[in-house]
């Protein structure tokens, strides 16, 4: 009976403090519109945004191609993608529905209340997200990265953690304030001018034939190779799942109208977003990272043990990326912890293979399996991505001077800094790279020669043939191609090859796309301002005359042609301009991508707790022996070959610039050799079954943190600690979870209760506002029969469901886009 009664009060709380706003301010107009619809509004959307995300999966075959394509991530990006669509939609159904007149330069939300805002992001799933993490504040979370990225930074937990926005180094700028991309609306004008088709600036500006090609003369292929890898690492703005337009179910592959969400080039459609923010103030439109922004080799993450690499060998017992189906002798496309592993071989599917082969250390001593292994392994790997890219990648890019001036020396952890990935870095800047891709793809036999069994291929026809690496000859002969063939070089009037812009994934209807388009157009879509913003921002003088234009493109006849279609230097699109520019001195980029590049990486560096340097991470020993390291050791310790370079960045010619890898420093593992006081009495116990522990240490004291794999439950103590009378508990046990215990039903069985007490109050307030005969409706699909009435006491609860997210806004109209950040 005391139970009941407990539950009774806590119920009757619970109802009391969620309506009491309700209550308190019935006899407010406003509430009386809202409320009766609400309810119905956010089914509707739901039941409209999973419609939208199910039908072209009804209708597609899914071929290994289509498979591989579509950019995919952990569900947890869905989860939160999925919610926020549901929150937008919901939002403008009930602006519609009460009639608001918003005027365009007004933010949808700010003509609805805080308090049903809240209701809104609670019912669509969306204020979850909302909460900050919870840090723990244990031994491991000090000594190892979070696989999440969460809680780097204990006063913003949430910096550069994986499924958060992109950060916004420019307010965001959107046709309607808030959502809608810039050319969205054709009859919109821009500085007088409507905007060029994405389509028609790469035909006449950025395109060139395959055949004309100039050579990089200082770095090879691997350069390209390596920032497509780490951009991998460090970002990631998952595809829509959705692909049926919400209005009219319209395929977003074949529509060309601008339909909530298709934005096509007449070609693609949109990103997923994000939602994030005060609900009580104006929120435009973010983009959401799928990855952690940190250099933390989240590449290599398996999504289902502990977030380390997996390999698997094959034929030539070498170590690949494991199949996504091993049952298949000729897998679809490989499993890594970044879908794009499986795009091309080279650089995407041969990057991945070396970089998961490494593996130091697992620790010397021998009981260092299992999670304790894979931790440290991580670790260490991490810093590695670390010092490669910072040290050796990023000044040949940025050129010496521009990377003094931008990044300089570490000088430790910088609490302030934010390392979160700028939606500008990663839609922009970082992309400088696909003009550095070679259209060829060079297989070189072991004297480095042209290969006379394996021929070089055109690089559409290895898109979505990871097995190439296999049945092509395997690993080395792509691995020789990028170590000692040169890069294509980034020349203002050769912007782009025919292999991207024509050929870009070859899909099994001959349909292609066309990646200089889908670059432009994702920069509009994610409101990006425009070229001279960006200058204005790092410093560099606007360009406002063609003259102006001509001194930071040096080739006249590409200057005009930009002018010819954009009509004002204001309007060029951020990634052209940047990528047109003139390098700066032993550069591969110009002025803007050079000052944004180096924002990027001073902030990832900077604000890392986990940054190898910092002091805490390593001891002094072990950075001695992580300096020693570079990309050119990883090659020879993880690939075939006896020679190569000592700079692997620097294209040579064989043999005379090769050196043997036996004269190719590397790291000493002794560094990380765990010794113990003789009188230690503990010793490492043997893991559990079902089971392992990481080691760390706490107040100089050696600790064992416990876990099980999924699908057991913990019995006994998490953390056992080292004493002098040995370990102060026995080892905890796995147990199959097997059903629900009781605990957890009973607490599900409470919480129907509520909610149970809460629709039933909810429906008494609606009903007590909605006049006999009122016929909600919303006018938010045109699909389906009649709009179905709102029945009192018999309408649905607008839970939660699980599924892949939406990423797109409303059609266009006279009423703008809702979006809070969530």
């Amino acid at each position: 009976m005391r139970a009941w009664a407990v539950l009774a009060v806590t119920l009757i709380m619970a109802c009391t403090e969620a309506f009491f706003p309700f209550i308190s301010r019935g006899k407010e107009l406003l509430w009386g519109k809202y409320l009766r619809s609400l309810v119905y509004v956010l089914e509707e959307s739901k039941r409209l945004v999973d419609t939208a995300m199910s039908n072209l999966k009804k209708r597609e075959i899914l071929s290994h191609i289509s498979f591989c394509l579509f950019q995919t991530s952990e569900p947890t990006s869905g989860e939160i993608a999925r919610a926020a669509e549901i929150m937008e939609t919901s939002i403008q159904a009930m602006k519609r529905k009460v009639n608001l007149k918003i005027q365009q330069s007004q933010h949808p939300t700010d003509a609805l209340s805080e308090d049903l805002l809240s209701i809104i992001a609670n019912m669509s799933g969306c204020l979850p997200y909302m909460l900050p993490p919870k840090c723990p504040n244990t031994c491991l979370a000090n000594k190892y990265r979070l696989i999440t990225g969460a809680c780097n930074n204990r006063d913003h937990p949430r910096w550069g953690a994986s499924n958060t926005a992109l950060a916004r180094w420019l307010p965001p700028v959107y046709e309607d304030g808030f959502s809608q991309p810039r050319g969205w609306n054709p009859s919109i004008l821009h500085n007088g001018f409507p905007l060029p088709p994405v389509r028609e600036v790469t035909r006449h500006v950025i395109q060139v034939s395959n055949e004309v090609v100039t050579d990089d003369d200082r770095y090879s292929d691997l350069l390209m190779a390596w920032g497509q890898y780490i951009d991998h690492d460090i970002a990631f703005t998952p595809q829509s799942t959705s692909k049926a337009a919400f209005r009219g179910g319209a395929d977003c592959q074949v529509t060309c109208e601008n339909q909530n969400p298709c934005f096509p080039i007449q070609v693609s459609f949109r990103k997923r977003f994000y939602l994030a923010g005060n609900l009580s103030t104006a929120n435009p439109r973010q983009q959401m990272n799928g990855l952690t922004s940190f250099l933390d080799a989240s590449t290599l993450r398996n999504w289902t043990s502990a977030g380390a690499a997996r390999v698997t060998r094959l034929r030539d017992s070498a170590a690949y990326l494991p199949p996504r189906n091993p049952g298949e002798t000729r897998g679809p496309c490989f499993l890594a912890g970044d879908g794009r592993a499986s795009r091309s071989p080279l650089p995407d599917g041969a990057a991945h293979a070396v970089a998961a082969r490494a593996q130091p250390p697992g620790g010397s001593r021998p009981s260092a399996r299992g999670a304790d292994a894979c931790t440290r392994r991580r670790k260490v790997v991490g810093a590695l991505h670390q010092i490669i890219t910072l040290r050796d990648y990023v000044p040949r890019i940025l050129g010496p001077e521009a990377f003094q001036q931008y990044v300089g020396p570490y000088e430790g952890y910088d609490s302030a800094a934010n390392p979160t990935v700028s939606n500008v870095f990663s839609t922009a800047a970082f992309r400088f790279g696909h003009a550095t891709i070679h259209p060829l793809v060079r297989r070189l036999d072991a004297g480095f020669q042209e290969h006379p069994g394996l021929p070089g291929l055109w690089l559409h026809e290895t898109f979505f043939s990871p097995w190439t690496l296999l049945h092509g000859g395997g690993l080395d002969p792509l691995i020789r191609g990028l170590l000692a063939r040169p890069a294509k070089l980034q020349v203002q009037d050769q912007l782009m090859n025919e292999e991207l812009t024509e050929r870009l994934f070859v899909l099994s209807n001959s349909s292609t796309l066309d990646l200089a388009s889908i670059n432009l157009q994702r920069g509009r879509d994610h409101g990006l301002p425009g070229y001279n913003e960006w200058r204005e921002f790092c410093g560099l003088p606007r360009l406002e005359t063609p003259a102006d234009l001509s001194t930071a493109i040096a080739s006249r006849s590409v200057a005009d042609k930009i002018l010819d279609l954009y009509k004002h230097p204001d309007n060029i699109d951020v990634w052209l301009g940047g990528l047109a520019e003139n390098f700066l001195p032993r550069a591969r980029t110009g002025p803007l991508f050079a000052c944004l590049i180096g924002k990027q990486m001073k902030a990832l560096r900077d604000g890392d707790w986990f940054w190898w340097e910092n002091s805490h991470v390593f001891t002094d020993a072990q950075r001695h022996e992580l300096e020693k390291h570079s990309l050119s050791r990883v090659i020879c310790d993880n690939t075939g070959l006896t020679r190569v370079p000592v700079d692997a960045f620097r294209v040579g010619k064989f043999p005379e610039d090769f050196e043997s890898c036996d004269s190719i420093p590397g790291m000493n593992l002794e560094a990380w050799r765990e010794t113990f006081p003789q009188d230690d009495k503990c010793g490492f116990p043997e893991s559990v079954e079902n089971g392992d522990f990481v080691h760390c240490e706490e107040s100089g004291r050696r600790v064992l943190v416990y876990s099980c794999r999924h699908g057991y439950e913990l019995q006994g103590h998490e953390q056992l600690t080292c004493t002098q009378e040995g370990w102060d508990f026995q080892p905890p046990l796995c147990k199959d979870s097997g059903r629900l215990p009781r605990a957890t039903w009973v607490s599900i069985s409470l919480a129907a209760l509520l909610i149970g007490g809460l629709a039933g109050l909810t429906s008494t307030v609606i009903c007590r506002w909605t006049r006999a005969g009122t016929k909600p409706t919303l006018p938010i699909s045109e699909t389906g029969g009649g709009t179905p009435r709102l029945r009192c006491g018999k309408h649905r609860g607008a839970g939660t469901s699980q599924g892949a997210a939406a990423q797109d806004s409303e059609q266009v109209g006279e009423e703008g886009k809702a979006e809070t950040k969530c």
